[in-house]
């Protein structure tokens, strides 16, 4: 049986949806002021942003927002283009948009990565990019958060494979999502895509894998550096 034929020319776009930051992290409410997290926030997005400019297999950056600051980072690191999203309607929303916006740019896969993994590595987002070139059927890939459960990350080929559909116990909802749609299916650990920031809990990791963490996450190390408490139980 002769092997199935691999993907070439891929056109792939990575989208990053970004809340406005007066609203996001919520959870952390408790721990941390509102000026902090919008600090934390807006730091957080500025990494990932600069780790996908430097990924050598992410042709194309898309931002969907509603946040002002968003869409002068973008600008100004000349890193993105914008999708405006005026209703901020959540992640999955957002990344519906990004998805229907990606298309219209001619994307043969799309790549859906969270605004809060700051420590995220190019080197391993082209990893998984190329560990993901297969044969010429719809594609899912989800990259698990570190707890197992959730979804970090979304590689879809083609980009419409299935419907975005972020939350509580996505992982397992996109991989049913992906058998419904006969494409197929498989969860890959990307350690940098897997420290997200929801808890107080998560911060405290994401700081201590940032000890062991050379040349990337420099504006939310910075911050970190800044408000030595965060991630403390303090804001």
């Amino acid at each position: 049986m002769a092997p199935a034929p691999r993907r070439r020319g891929h056109h792939t776009v990575a989208i990053l949806p970004v809340k406005r930051f007066g609203a996001a992290k919520q959870r952390l409410d408790n721990d941390l002021s509102d000026g902090t997290r919008r600090a934390l926030a807006e730091a957080m997005v500025t990494d990932v942003l600069i780790a996908l400019r430097r990924s050598k297999r992410v042709d194309e950056v898309l931002v969907v927002s509603g946040e002002t600051m968003a869409v002068a980072l973008a600008a100004g690191y000349d890193a993105a283009a914008v999708v405006d999203d005026p209703e901020d309607a959540g992640h999955s929303s957002a990344a519906v948009r990004g998805v229907d916006a990606a298309i219209e740019r001619g994307a043969t896969r799309v790549l859906l990565v969270p605004g809060d993994c700051p420590a995220l590595d190019p080197a391993e987002v082209d990893a998984l990019l190329a560990d993901a070139d297969g044969v010429e059927t719809p594609d899912v890939v989800v990259v698990p958060d570190r707890h197992g459960t959730g979804t970090n990350a979304l590689l879809l080929t083609p980009p419409d494979a299935i419907q975005p559909a972020f939350g509580p116990g996505s992982r397992e909802r996109h991989e049913r999502l992906a058998r419904e749609a006969g494409a197929t299916v498989a969860a890959i650990d990307v350690p940098t895509l897997g420290l997200d920031v929801d808890t107080v809990e998560d911060l405290a990791a994401l700081r201590t894998a940032l000890e062991d963490v050379r040349g990337g996450a420099s504006h939310t190390r910075g911050l970190l550096a800044r408000f030595s408490r965060v991630g403390g139980g303090a804001g």
